[in-house]
Order: C-alpha cells, then structure tokens, then sequence
C-alpha cells in the first residue's frame, strides 16, 4: 500500500474515532442541529435547526419525481435527519450509510420512535468503498461529510458505480475557494487531518472523469461563516452546560476551532453550496 493510501486510511480511522467518542456525540447532537448536523441556510432570527430545515428543502427543490418508489443512498448520514426527512414527505426508502457507530445507535432508536424504521436502514461503512451492487440506486445523497476523505474523486467514483443510469446526485460539501491561495487554510485543514480540501472546480472536472453530468451548482458559500459563528454563539451560550456534558477542554477546542472556520470563510478563503449531478 502506498503512503497516500496509508494516509486516507489513518484519515479515515481518526474521523471514526473522533466523531464515535462521547464528546463529539454530544456536542454535536445537542448544539449542533440534534437530528441534523449539516451547514443551514439562515433568514432573518433562524435558529440552527430552522435553517438546516432550509437545506434539505433547497436540496429537495433540485430532484424530480421523489416517490415511495424512490431508491436514495445517504452517504455520511449522521444522525439522519435527512432521510427520515425524505421517507416522511415522499415515502423514499432510505439507506444510510455512515462511518460512526455512535451516530447510527442514535439513528436507528429516532427513526424507530418516528415509525421510518421500515423505510431507513441504517449500515456502517465508509463511502470511498461502498458494500452495494451497481445500479442500485435512483439517487445518492450526501451533506456536508466528503471533506473527510482523502480521495474524493473515488466517492464519486462509488457513488457513480452505485447510481442507475439516469439517477441523480445531490450533495454539499465544506471547500476551499477556487482561487484559495496556499498555506492560509492550516487551522482549518488541521481539524480534518488532511492537507487540502475539494472546491466547486475540483468537483466539476472530478465528476466528468467519472461518469457524471454537471446538472447545477448553487455557490451558497455566505452561508457556511454564518453557520459556523451561529454554532459557536450557541455553544458559547451554554457554556456551563455543554462543559458538564463533553468536558471544558473539548468545548474550549471546540469555539477555537470554530473560529478558525469563521475566519477563514469571512476572508474568502472557503465555499460552500449544492452540487448537482446526473448519471451518464
């Protein structure tokens, strides 16, 4: 195996373990969105959870004919908020696949108590090799997760394997701005352990190498700052709060890092929006 390959396999194990451990269970869970933990689309007096609705929505907005015959694949699930968004409004039946077991309990025990149990299934597993036959799916979906790979362009080589012909790929994903010049973004790249991150440009030729069309881009990117300084004014609130439940020294991290990405975003450094994607 090479070095590379060394390097994304040791990313991947460090983000399993990061986000399987209690502390990032519960911050996350409890100040960042509870069933969603994705960058939101703020209005006017949104809350966190108001404006990660907004996303779901918007994304919803770019796929056509959504049904209780629709087949979609949620890579990086999470908490799965989205899925049982789909599975409730259009019927979907939903697999998420999704790399911490800490997230997939709690996914499991919320989509049972919602009665979707029927319509989700909820597998471990790691997106840059999917345990799914081709062509299974009508559409694969993803929120802002692919930044922990250290091989993009082979999710969405996975996510092309997997999807029929003709279905559609819908996903957001924190980035670096196209024009990003070098060496600004490290306090950001430290938090993800790899040395670079994708942007809409590396997105756009990536998906053409590997059997996709480019339906659309929406560059939502004044939205990522915002949610990042909305988390950071929650968790900072509840301060006390969330110190007795994951602890001062990840909670005092935590707001650091946070304003690693406010900065960093407010500087034009980072983006952020919805790519859309069609199988060929």
């Amino acid at each position: 195996m090479s070095e590379a390959r060394d390097d994304a396999a040791a990313v991947v194990k460090t983000t399993e373990t990061y986000y399987d451990s209690d502390e990032a269970d519960r911050f996350y869970f409890h100040v960042w969105g509870g069933e969603d933990i994705h960058i939101g689309l703020y209005g006017e007096g949104d809350s966190i959870g108001a404006a990660s609705a907004k996303t779901i929505e918007r994304m919803v907005d770019r796929l056509q004919g959504l049904s209780s015959e629709t087949r979609v694949l949620d890579l990086g699930a999470g908490y799965g908020g989205s899925a049982r968004a789909l599975a409730k409004r259009f019927g979907c039946h939903v697999t998420c696949l999704n790399l911490s077991e800490t997230q997939n309990r709690r996914n499991r025990e919320m989509s049972e108590a919602q009665g979707l149990s029927g319509r989700i299934d909820v597998v471990h597993g790691n997106f840059e090799n999917l345990p799914f036959e081709d062509g299974k799916y009508d559409v694969v979906w993803s929120q802002d997760s692919f930044l922990h790979s250290g091989k993009r362009e082979q999710v969405l080589k996975e996510a092309r394997r997997v999807l029929k012909v003709g279905g559609e790929m819908v996903f957001t994903d924190p980035m670096q701005a196209d024009d990003c010049p070098d060496g600004v973004l490290g306090p950001v790249l430290a938090r993800i352990h790899l040395s670079s991150m994708a942007s809409f440009g590396f997105y756009r030729e990536a998906a053409a190498r590997v059997g996709f069309e480019v339906v659309g881009v929406d560059d939502l990117t004044p939205m990522l700052p915002r949610h990042y300084d909305a988390v950071r004014g929650e968790l900072r609130s509840r301060y006390d709060e969330m110190v007795g439940i994951s602890g001062q020294a990840y909670v005092d991290r935590m707001i650091d890092g946070l304003g690693h990405w406010i900065e960093a975003g407010k500087a034009g450094h980072l983006a952020w929006g919805i790519v859309h994607l069609r199988a060929v």
